[in-house]
């Protein structure tokens, strides 16, 4: 890292600090405690009771109707949500300087009541999917297990300002996934999959306010400093959580078949990412922002115009060709 830009990220430390206390507020109101949580118990068939085979099996009748390209999408889903303790690290590495994660520092406090929560979603997607018998889960699980040993890279360049852009991106983004994959599983019969999946993304709704929170904090503070972090993170792309999702040496595409599905069916698409940019400039007021430096105001310009520029290649994106991956079980099932 070049010297300016470890001093640019000093600065923007210096500021992370003082939000603190707003943090700690934040985890208070917006972030629940583990006893009012639901659990993914509360979806699932209960094994201990006499009648659980039986609602297993209706488990695996309603999933029966769902089209492969959905169950393709939602295990998708489920591994971003499985490769947890890679984002979890991130995270601390880039706002937690004491380095201890019993502090009760905000943002410390933010980092463990936010993974705890998050934690639920790849366990109770995980155990519907196992129940379901539509999956390969030794390939599903072969999969997680890569995710989690390649590790994890938004490419921030260690700026906690992109970290807090990234993050209220991704939330955004992994709602809406959830929110669709929901209506189709309910189009296809699943009443209970789609509930899962609109819990799921009440959880990342809550989540996705919280971060986009500290950024409103963090412009009202530094507008120069945060547009300039937000302006760099949009011209990078934003890098899927699972973007490094490959399937050994066979398929080191895989993460890029998953995006291709998730396009073609509708749960996450140019158009979706075009309008969360779009939602983000307007929450921040991004166009507003008055008394900005010289090359800051072109980043101003940048991002205002930005969207636009996406739903371009939105329109110009041809529909991707039909995708089978290797997550799925070709055993006929049985009930």
């Amino acid at each position: 890292m070049e010297t300016d830009d470890r001093n640019e990220v000093a600065k923007n430390m210096e500021v992370i600090g003082m939000l603190q206390g707003f943090v700690g507020e934040t985890v208070d109101h917006s972030l629940l405690d583990p006893d009012d949580c639901w659990q993914p118990t509360d979806f699932l068939p209960d094994l201990t009771q006499k009648d659980a085979m039986d609602e297993v099996v209706l488990l695996r009748e309603r999933c029966s109707t769902i089209p492969d390209s959905v169950i393709s999408s939602l295990v998708g889903n489920m591994i971003t949500e499985e490769a947890l303790p890679s984002y979890q690290t991130y995270f601390n590495l880039i706002v937690n300087e004491e380095k201890d994660l019993t502090s009760t520092n905000g943002w410390v406090r933010w980092s463990r009541a936010w993974t705890a929560e998050e934690n639920r979603h790849g366990d109770l997607l995980n155990k519907y999917l196992y129940l379901s018998g539509r999956c390969d889960m030794k390939k599903v699980e072969e999969t997680i297990h890569r995710l989690i040993y390649n590790g994890f890279n938004p490419n921030t360049n260690h700026d906690p300002y992109q970290a807090i852009v990234y993050t209220s991106f991704q939330e955004r983004a992994t709602k809406i996934s959830h929110v669709n994959t929901g209506k189709l599983a309910g189009k296809a019969g699943d009443e209970t999959l789609s509930k899962i999946c609109k819990t799921i993304a009440g959880d990342e709704a809550r989540h996705e306010k919280a971060y986009k929170s500290f950024m409103t904090k963090i412009l009202e503070i530094d507008p120069n400093g945060g547009l300039k972090s937000f302006e760099q993170m949009m011209r990078k792309q934003i890098a899927m959580p699972a973007v490094l999702m490959v399937d050994g040496g066979k398929d080191p595409n895989i993460f890029s078949d998953f995006s291709a599905i998730t396009q073609k069916i509708g749960v996450y698409t140019t158009w979706d990412y075009a309008n969360i940019i779009e939602h983000l400039v307007s929450l921040w007021k991004i166009e507003t922002l008055t008394g900005l430096k010289d090359g800051v105001a072109k980043a101003q310009d940048y991002l205002c115009t930005l969207a636009d520029r996406y739903r371009r290649i939105a329109e110009r994106m041809k529909i991707p060709e039909d995708i089978n991956l290797n997550w799925l079980s070709n055993k006929k099932l049985a009930f």
